[in-house]
C-alpha cells in the first residue's frame, strides 16, 4: 500500500458510514477538488454511495469558514424543504460529519475531507443539451434563490475574497497591463480598448448595491448547468450541489453567470468569433424558468438588473482571461499559445451581442417579470 492509499483509508476510517466499506475510487469530472466515490454494503439494502472530497488548499484557504457556509446554507435548505414537503434526503445536500464531531476531517497531512451522502437516481449534465434542460436549471437556481431568501447573507464567510467584484477585476487588469512583463499588450489592444471603454460599467452593480438598490443574498457564484443534478425520469433540476463558492453576493450575479456559460453555442477558445453569438431563445427561456423557480421573491429592481448581469459576469471573465494572458498565463491552465486572449475575444463577442441586443434582452425580462 503506498502512501497515498494509506492516506485515504485514514480518512476513511474517520467516518461512519453506517455499513461497510466496500471500496473508493475517483470520481467526476472535477478540476478543484480531490473526489471519490464510496461504496458501503448494508446488511438490510444494495450497496449506499457516498461523496469523499480532499478540499483544495490552493483554491481554499480557510476550510473551516468554507465548511460553516455549507452547513448553515444546507441544513437551512433541509428544513424549508421540508417545511414544503419536499425530499430533503434529495433536494438538498447533507454533510456527514466526522466521527470527531468537526465539520471536516484533517488528515495527518493537513489535508482537509469532507463527506456528502450521494443522491441517486440523478444525472450530471456537462452542456446544455436541449432548451428544456437549460431552462431545468434555471428553475433549480431560482428555486435556490427562493428557499434561502430569509437567510441572513451576511452572516456567511468569503470563501474567496472580491470573487466578483468587478472593480477589483478592473483594477488588476490595470495591474497587470502597467506591468506587462512579457511585453504582450502590444498584442491585444483593441481587447484593452473594450474594457477601458466600459471602465464605468464595471461599477454598476456594486453602486446599486452600495445605495441599497440591489440587496445583498445568498448567491451560489457557479451556476453552471453541470452543478445542478437532474432527476434521472423527470430530468427537472433536483439538487443543487457545489457549494465551495456560496457567498454574500447579487442574485444577478447568479442569473448572468448562467446566461454566459449557457445562452450560447460556441466554444470558451472559440477562434472565428462569427460563432460567437448570444442566443436569445435560450436567455428567454432561462429568464422564464430562473423567474418562475424564484416565485416572486426577488425584487422588481433585482429583475431589472438581469441583463446587467448577463453582461457584467461575461464582461468580468472576458477582463479575467485578458488580465492573466498579459500576466503569463499564470491562473487559468492552457493547452495552446494565446489560449486566454481567445478566450477574452469570446467573451468580449458576447458582451458586444448582448449590447447590441439590449432593448430586446430588457424587454424579455419585462415579459416575465410579475
Amino acid at each position: 500500500m503506498n502512501a497515498a492509499e494509506e492516506r485515504l483509508q485514514e480518512v476513511l476510517a474517520a467516518f461512519d458510514f453506517g455499513a461497510p466499506v466496500v471500496g473508493a475510487l475517483r470520481y467526476g469530472q472535477g478540476h478543484i477538488n480531490d473526489t471519490f466515490v464510496v461504496h458501503t454494503q448494508p446488511e438490510d439494502r444494495c450497496c449506499r454511495r457516498f461523496i469523499l472530497q480532499r478540499m483544495s488548499a490552493a483554491a481554499f484557504k480557510h476550510p473551516d469558514e468554507l465548511m460553516e457556509n455549507i452547513i448553515g446554507v444546507t441544513e437551512y435548505l433541509g428544513r424549508e424543504i421540508a417545511k414544503h414537503g419536499g425530499d430533503r434526503s434529495r433536494e438538498a445536500m447533507e454533510v456527514l460529519r466526522p466521527r470527531n464531531g468537526e465539520s471536516f476531517f484533517t488528515d495527518s497531512a493537513g489535508g482537509a475531507w469532507r463527506v456528502y451522502p450521494f443522491v441517486e437516481h440523478t444525472i450530471c449534465y456537462q452542456s446544455a443539451e436541449s432548451e428544456e434542460l437549460f431552462a431545468a436549471s434555471g428553475r433549480a437556481f431560482g428555486r435556490f434563490q427562493r428557499l434561502l431568501g430569509d437567510y441572513p447573507a451576511q452572516t456567511l464567510h468569503e470563501t474567496i475574497p472580491n470573487f466578483h467584484n468587478t472593480e477589483d477585476r478592473l483594477q488588476k487588469f490595470k495591474a497587470a497591463l502597467a506591468a506587462d512583463p512579457l511585453g504582450r499588450a502590444k498584442d491585444c489592444g483593441p481587447e484593452i480598448q473594450f474594457v477601458l471603454d466600459r471602465e464605468a460599467d464595471c461599477s454598476v452593480a456594486l453602486n446599486a448595491m452600495r445605495e441599497g438598490t440591489l440587496p445583498l443574498r445568498v448567491t451560489h457564484n457557479d451556476t453552471k448547468l453541470n452543478n445542478v443534478l437532474m432527476d434521472e425520469e423527470t430530468h427537472e433540476g433536483l439538487c443543487i450541489i457545489d457549494l465551495d463558492t456560496v457567498m454574500p453576493g447579487l442574485v444577478i450575479y447568479d442569473f448572468g453567470d448562467s446566461i454566459r456559460f449557457g445562452a450560447n453555442h460556441s466554444a470558451e477558445d472559440e477562434r472565428d468569433l462569427s460563432k460567437v453569438n448570444l442566443d436569445v431563445e435560450l436567455f428567454s427561456a432561462y429568464t422564464a424558468a430562473f423567474l418562475e423557480g424564484a416565485g416572486g421573491s426577488l425584487t422588481n429592481e433585482e429583475i431589472d438588473y438581469l441583463p446587467w448581469g448577463a453582461k457584467l459576469m461575461t464582461l468580468e471573465c472576458g477582463i479575467r482571461f485578458l488580465t492573466d494572458y498579459i500576466d503569463g498565463d499564470h491562473y487559468f491552465h492552457i493547452s495552446r499559445e494565446a489560449q486566454n486572449l481567445d478566450r477574452c475575444r469570446t467573451q468580449f463577442k458576447l458582451v458586444a451581442d448582448m449590447e447590441s441586443r439590449w432593448a430586446e434582452l430588457e424587454a424579455i425580462v419585462r415579459q416575465y417579470q410579475k
